[in-house]
């Protein structure tokens, strides 16, 4: 289960010691908790559900002891599960996300231009909601579909506003896309306003509420798309992740199946509705595609991605073998290669959109970020991702790798 240094050990919600580092991890075949620090021996706490796949595994910033996974196979559908004491009890949701039926003129999906019909495969990102909203939870599905919860994920509903708007298939193009299927994910919500919500889709772009979901709009100017007859389309983009920074909210990072852009919402006129694209000051044989991006938590201009091979079948791979996290501390006008402890060559690593997150933060010193990887391990970059190390290994394919108590 993991490598040697590492113990495994069985018990379900045991408090951390003070200073480590904890993380929650979804699998291909089930969820695990890690934990660590900079140095040592970690622990992996788990599995939860063995042989299911989770998608997404997140504790509640404003409860951590409340948790939230995504599920799908086994003998389960695509669900829900909630625990409210820390992993040691779980309970499905009584209500998982469901669409809407079809309407009664329609005789199939689309017909009326909006969701229903569909059938929810399997649920993607889980997000809480506003701290002043202490039960909301939001979740985007596949096909793409945004749901809420206003009991700790008891019972969901769908978000008419965007699932029933006449103009859902003209946004999200139907089910099919993505070669994973396409899927609704990154679902923001402004910490000084709860009715401000972001969302993006791969694919579809991404689009934003200023009325707790009750209509949205496209919010995609500037940003290209090399697969289709339109290079700057109003909808039809594919955002692979899209951040809020954490220090401030009105400066939005994303990594896009063609590229890494920013957007500053505060500037005047045109300029805050339109993306900037920073990746093209990385490196041409690196390149700026990828699917993770993670935001500083005390500097707007500082953020991380895990650039991946997206040449000729796009291989989704450390591009030439060699894997390095980039950061940049200027907005994006510069890039820096952060390849310390990663293997020099034959190293042909993949990081899912959720498989990357900010581990800690030391305030006035530096922050740790992890990763995960298809491979089963998780890394961890100290010093602001100066340093990496890979801390756990043989874990089934991760796909989501979340800070605890940290959303």
């Amino acid at each position: 289960m993991a490598k040697k240094g590492t113990k495994v050990v069985a018990r379900r919600g045991a408090p951390a010691a003070r200073g480590t580092v904890e993380l929650l991890v979804g699998t291909t075949k089930g969820a695990f908790r890690l934990r660590g620090g900079a140095r040592g021996a970690w622990t992996v706490e788990g599995p939860w559900q063995l042989g299911s796949k989770v998608h997404d595994f997140v504790a509640d910033p404003r409860s951590p002891r409340n948790l939230l996974m995504t599920v799908a196979g086994g003998h389960l559908g695509p669900t829900v599960l909630r625990s409210k004491d820390g992993g040691r009890r779980w309970s499905e949701s009584s209500q998982p996300p469901k669409f809407e039926p079809l309407a009664k003129r329609s005789k199939k999906p689309g017909d009326d231009g909006t969701s229903r019909g569909l059938s929810v495969k399997y649920n993607v990102w889980l997000s809480p909601g506003h701290r002043d909203e202490r039960n909301t939870w939001y979740l985007g599905s596949n096909p793409q579909g945004l749901f809420a919860s206003d009991d700790h994920g008891d019972t969901w509903r769908g978000v008419d506003g965007f699932n029933l708007a006449k103009t859902y298939y003209a946004w999200t193009g139907g089910p099919d896309g993505t070669p994973d299927g396409s899927m609704l994910h990154s679902v923001l919500v402004d910490p000084r306003d709860a009715a401000h919500l972001y969302l993006s889709m791969s694919s579809g772009g991404t689009f934003e509420s200023r009325d707790r979901g009750a209509t949205w709009r496209p919010l995609n100017r500037g940003v290209f798309v090399d697969f289709g007859p339109v290079p700057y389309p109003e909808t039809g983009q594919d955002p692979h992740c899209v951040v809020l920074s954490p220090s401030d909210p009105d400066r939005l990072w994303q990594q896009n199946h063609c590229g890494v852009y920013r957007l500053d919402r505060e500037a005047e006129g045109e300029a805050g509705e339109v993306w900037t694209r920073v990746g093209l000051k990385l490196p041409k044989a690196v390149g700026d595609i990828g699917f993770p991006i993670v935001a500083h938590p005390t500097d707007r201009d500082c953020a991380w991605v895990f650039p991946m091979d997206g040449t000729r079948l796009w291989p989704r791979t450390s591009p030439g073998g060699k894997p390095a996290v980039y950061r940049t501390q200027n907005a994006g006008r510069t890039w820096q290669r952060l390849d310390r402890g990663f293997p020099e060559a034959q190293a042909f690593l993949t990081v899912k959109r959720q498989g990357m997150c900010l581990a800690s933060d030391d305030g006035a010193r530096s922050a740790a970020l992890a990763l995960g990887t298809t491979g089963g391990e998780v890394w961890l970059g100290t010093g602001d991702g100066e340093s990496w190390r890979c801390v756990v290994r043989h874990l089934p394919s991760v796909q989501s790798v979340r800070r605890a108590g940290a959303g």
